[in-house]
């Protein structure tokens, strides 16, 4: 039996390899006292959610944003997770990587990652090497990310509200979402995830984007310059002139567009050795696909490998 784990910031999601059933926890986010515990504890969460957890796990393969900086926390985190779900072994990458392996299953190309944060990773077939662009988190980072588009796109509503900028059309979607607008920070400010809530407002800036708003279809061509941007500079860690194949996954991007439209025309226009390709799968997928794999190449430097039971 083999389980795959997709842990991002907003939500977990767990399944049994060829289950076709997916269940979610809560993300992690930081920052919190005890990372450790507090990831193992959404991860515990979700397996629990089954109506009846099955039996020992041969392999477990999570992909995780907030995955622990130090090996020592990583295989306390390991070894945490492996009693829970009774696994033989437990491998835990950065969220990067489960997502290329399940967008590119060759291994082979770039795979950018929009979610509430951004990460990108180019993986050369020819070199076996692999090179991480951006995924340094909202503070000094995740440029273009459904946190960084929302919090342009809530800016934008409180400028328009003091006359420092131009009125706008997020003015109502920012209300339907949070309430008075003169209420809004606070509510962010001391909500128990401000780095979510802030991310959840996205979907509203690339809506607003669609209909034509000047203020939000600026924050949304910014974004997508931003993402040419790290998805060019990842093209240019793949050796020889042939085309690079890049693939985009993440929720704010499955519907298309003008967040992916900008982002396409941008990267057109910087970089020509790029190849836009389809996504195959889903970050999810891509854990499974690890997990049931017997060589995880060409991803194996990038994996933490825990032998538990």
């Amino acid at each position: 039996m083999y389980v795959g784990v997709d842990g991002g910031q907003s939500t977990l999601r767990l399944t049994v390899a060829g289950s076709g059933a997916v269940h979610e926890a809560p993300g992690f986010r930081y920052p919190n006292p005890d990372p450790v515990s507090a990831m193992c504890g959404t991860v515990r969460q979700a397996w629990a959610s089954m109506d009846e957890p099955p039996g020992s796990v041969t392999r477990a393969v999570l992909g995780l944003s907030g995955l622990p900086a130090t090996p020592e926390q990583r295989d306390l985190l390991a070894g945490k997770i492996a009693s829970v779900l009774r696994a033989e072994e437990v491998v835990l990458c950065a969220d990067n990587v489960t997502a290329h392996a399940g967008a590119l299953p060759d291994g082979h190309g770039v795979v950018l990652t929009i979610g509430t944060g951004v990460g990108c990773l180019a993986v050369d077939a020819a070199t076996g090497t692999s090179a991480r662009v951006d995924g340094w988190g909202h503070l000094f980072g995740d440029d273009a990310s459904a946190f960084a588009i929302g919090r342009a796109g809530i800016a934008a509503v409180l400028r328009a509200l003091d006359g420092r900028g131009p009125r706008t059309g997020l003015s109502e979607p920012a209300r339907r979402r949070y309430g008075p607008v003169r209420e809004m920070p606070s509510l962010i400010y001391t909500s128990a995830a401000p780095v979510d809530a802030t991310a959840r407002f996205a979907p509203d800036v690339v809506a607003t984007a669609a209909d034509g708003d000047e203020v939000a279809l600026a924050i949304v061509t910014a974004a997508g310059r931003e993402l040419a941007r790290t998805a060019g500079t990842a093209v240019g860690q793949v050796s020889g002139d042939a085309p690079v194949p890049v693939a985009q996954i993440g929720r704010l991007v499955e519907s298309g567009g003008r967040l992916v439209e900008a982002f396409l025309a941008e990267l057109a226009a910087a970089c020509p050795r790029a190849r836009p390709v389809l996504a195959e799968g889903t970050a999810l997928d891509g854990a499974c696909r690890l997990a049931v794999s017997p060589d995880p190449a060409p991803y194996r430097s990038r994996l933490h490998i825990y032998r538990g039971l």
